[in-house]
């Protein structure tokens, strides 16, 4: 337990058994009237996003969330395996909870993967990752006041937007929170 006082961005919170990140909050005392906290909170598994006020001092129940770095090792067909690279143990997580993460994810990368009691709950990237592009079909400039982009695919099978001159075999960084071309890689 804790209470509005102790939140903090990050900080994942039990609320009616479900499972919430706090994404922003702000302390907000009003001319008259009791202080409070308005929160913006995060689903931890379907990914909603809900807007929460809580009155200042409140017990809040939190949830304990581990969150360690694991290497990602292959898919079976079926779910995803990672290993602990101090305990070399192995976990399964099943493709719902790695979500579109799978898409920017290479064997033998490091991922963070945060567990609740055990439960595998989200597979969380680097801000940027480095990724061949697989296939590209060439650029043609035409008739545009302004750099144009095209689609690329990737060495994991995802799809992003390139810029014009970004040719087959280039490597390139990605961000893979939102799919976004963020350079080339020397």
């Amino acid at each position: 337990m804790a209470t509005t006082n102790d939140l903090k961005n990050g900080i994942v919170l039990n609320i009616d058994g479900q499972l919430w990140t706090v994404t922003s909050f702000q302390h907000v005392k009003p001319g008259k009237g009791g202080a409070f906290v308005r929160t913006t909170l995060k689903n931890v598994l379907s990914g909603k996003v809900v807007d929460k006020t809580f009155n200042a001092g409140v017990k809040v129940e939190t949830a304990n969330v581990d969150r360690s770095e694991m290497t990602y090792l292959y898919n079976d067909g079926v779910d995803y395996v990672f290993m602990d690279p101090d305990t070399y143990d192995q976990v399964s997580v099943s493709p719902e909870t790695v979500g579109d993460s799978a898409g920017y994810m290479l064997e033998n990368s490091t991922v963070t993967l945060a567990r609740h009691e055990g439960e595998p709950l989200y597979v969380e990237l680097p801000a940027s990752v480095e990724l061949t592009v697989a296939h590209t079909d060439p650029g043609v400039q035409g008739d545009r006041s302004t750099g144009g982009s095209k689609p690329a695919e990737l060495e994991t099978g995802a799809t992003v937007q390139v810029p014009l001159f970004i040719e087959t075999g280039e490597k390139i960084k990605v961000d893979p929170r939102d799919g976004r071309y963020l350079g080339r890689v020397k």
